[in-house]
């Protein structure tokens, strides 16, 4: 009985938004992801790490191939259904802070300080962060954690969006909670067993 409370706690600590500080996500950018979809040949990929403790967004993005030439990139959270639909930018306007523009393939790596209000979108505060930077810090790691944020690359082409990618947890983070409670619950049946012996 106490190895199943244990195993139940351990469960509900993986489905915890923001389990583990720093979280790492990933989403691969296409033409056919947007909202609505197109035919751009364009692709990327980026990483976003969120760490809740240390107030830091960094965002590693490479594309290339894009019809069109950059004009602005952000997050935009948090859609009503994980992976699906569009919804308004989270992260700063127009676009992020030296995010190379009139370029068709590049590169961008910045970390933003998430206590900073001109890390957001105002909009962004006010809607889901109740006003409050810390609200739409926590707004934007749920987002991300929920698979409601993606990332999308703007061109003169398209300026909806040419590219774009839902952010999700990168699969070692799984790896890595999974493998740690199963070794917790493997510890925990050995003392158990050795209690009874």
């Amino acid at each position: 009985m106490k190895f199943a409370r244990f195993l139940l706690a351990a469960l509900l600590l993986i489905g915890l938004p923001a389990f583990a500080d720093p979280v790492t996500y990933t989403a691969v950018l296409s033409g056919p992801a947007e909202f609505p979809p197109n035919a751009s040949p364009g692709s990327g990929f980026t990483t976003v790490i969120i760490d809740t403790t240390a107030h830091t967004l960094s965002v590693d993005i490479t594309f290339q191939d894009l019809v069109g030439i950059t004009t602005a990139s952000h997050i935009h959270c948090c859609t009503a259904v994980p992976g699906a639909g569009a919804i308004g930018v989270a992260t700063e306007l127009p676009l992020f802070t030296g995010f190379p523009v009139g370029v068709a393939s590049g590169t961008y790596f910045h970390v933003f300080d998430t206590s900073l209000s001109g890390t957001y979108n105002p909009a962004f505060v006010t809607n889901n962060g109740g006003g409050t930077v810390a609200g739409a810090e926590a707004a934007l790691a749920a987002g991300l954690d929920a698979g409601r944020a993606y990332l999308n690359i703007h061109s003169n082409i398209y300026p909806g969006g040419e590219i774009r990618g839902f952010l999700v947890p990168e699969p070692g983070t799984f790896i890595l909670m999974g493998t740690g409670v199963l070794a917790l619950a493997l510890v925990h049946r050995r003392r158990l067993n050795a209690t009874r012996g």
